[in-house]
């Protein structure tokens, strides 16, 4: 009879600790999501300021950026893989065009990879009126791509 109580308490604690519940992966999938946008944004945040004239135009600064960026932005199709529309409690920006336009999506992520690798092209000349040039042509568009289509507005 002990041992039997013992495989049941073994049995019962090694079920108590499977997978995790549907919900608990939905809002780690979101948790990931919104970390990936919070560190892009991080790496955006000076050049932003290079932009709005608050920051001087640092080429060197602008390269490290874009570099980091165009990595980043080749992670996003991956970390929207699993389709959390159904888990309504968890807060999300993400609209459901994501999963009903993938393709669209993923271009559009593809999208920011290529204007981040644009102006990595031109900021490694070390010209700061070129790197200003791209980084208005290119960037601004990349983020607003998906930004329009599939974040709801705050």
């Amino acid at each position: 009879m002990a041992a039997l109580a013992t495989v049941s308490a073994v049995a019962l604690s090694q079920g108590a600790g499977g997978p995790p519940s549907p919900e608990a992966q939905a809002k780690a999938a979101i948790e990931t999501r919104q970390g990936l946008f919070k560190v892009i944004a991080n790496q955006n945040g000076p050049v932003g300021a290079m932009l709005r004239n608050q920051r001087e135009v640092d080429t060197a600064l602008v390269t490290q950026r874009m570099e980091r960026i165009k990595v980043l932005s080749e992670m996003i199709p991956e970390v929207f893989a699993m389709d959390t529309r159904q888990f309504k409690d968890i807060k999300t920006a993400a609209l459901d065009g994501i999963w009903n336009s993938q393709a669209d999506f993923k271009a559009k992520a593809e999208a920011l990879g290529k204007a981040a690798d644009t102006v990595l092209a031109v900021s490694k000349t070390g010209d700061k009126e070129a790197t200003l040039k791209a980084l208005r042509e290119n960037i601004g568009k990349g983020c607003s791509g998906c930004h329009d289509s599939y974040r709801a507005k705050p």
